[in-house]
C-alpha cells in the first residue's frame, strides 16, 4: 500500500508547472505527465480507491476528471459520470455557471445521470478556487446523487477552494 506521504510524492513529481496558460498571470499545473507513467498513475488511483470505500457511481469533471473518474470506475466495477462543459451533452442536463479564477465557465450532468440516492465519489485533477467543484457538487444533488466524496490530485491551498466547499470534505493527495 501506497502512504499518503508517497501519493503526494508522486502526484509532485508527476505535475510540470506551464506559465502564462491560459492568460497571463496563471501558473497552470499540467498532470498529464503522472497520467502518462502508468506506473505512477496505478499508484495515484489505488490511493484515491483506497481512501473511498463507499460510492456506487464515479463523477469526472472535464476533462482530466474523466480519466480518473475511467480508471478508478473500471478497477471497481463502478459506472462513471461525465461533468462536461455546456453544450457537449446530447440529452437535456442539468446546468450551473461559475466564475473561474480566469473567467466564467458553465456545467452541466445530464438529467437521469444518476438514480435517487446514488452515493458519488467525484473526482478531479485540480481544485483552486473551488468554483468548478462546488458546482459540480450542487449539480450532482440537484441530479439526484449523493455525495460520498470528492478528491483531487492536487489542491492549490493558498487559494482557499476547501473553504468555499466546506462542510463537505476533501481529499487532496498533495496540497500546495
Amino acid at each position: 500500500m501506497t502512504t499518503e506521504k508517497e501519493l503526494a510524492e508522486l502526484v509532485a513529481g508527476g505535475t510540470v508547472d506551464v506559465l502564462d496558460f491560459p492568460k497571463p498571470g496563471i501558473v497552470f499545473k499540467d498532470l498529464m505527465p503522472l497520467f502518462g507513467d502508468g506506473p505512477a498513475f496505478k499508484r495515484v488511483i489505488d490511493g484515491i480507491i483506497a481512501h473511498h470505500d463507499d460510492f456506487d457511481v464515479v463523477a469526472g469533471i472535464e476533462a482530466r476528471g474523466f480519466l480518473m473518474a475511467a480508471a478508478i470506475g473500471y478497477a471497481t466495477g463502478a459506472g462513471i459520470v461525465p461533468v462536461r462543459k455546456a453544450g457537449k451533452l446530447p440529452r437535456p442536463a442539468f446546468s450551473a455557471s461559475y466564475a473561474l479564477e480566469y473567467g466564467e465557465a458553465t456545467l452541466e450532468v445530464s438529467e437521469g445521470a444518476f438514480e435517487p440516492g446514488q452515493r458519488v465519489l467525484v473526482v478531479d485533477d485540480v481544485l483552486a478556487t473551488g468554483g468548478t467543484a462546488e458546482a459540480t457538487l450542487d449539480l450532482i444533488e440537484r441530479a439526484g446523487g449523493i455525495i460520498a466524496g470528492f478528491t483531487v490530485l492536487m489542491e492549490l491551498g493558498f487559494l482557499d477552494g476547501r473553504q468555499r466547499l466546506s462542510p463537505r470534505s476533501v481529499h487532496a493527495l498533495l496540497t500546495v
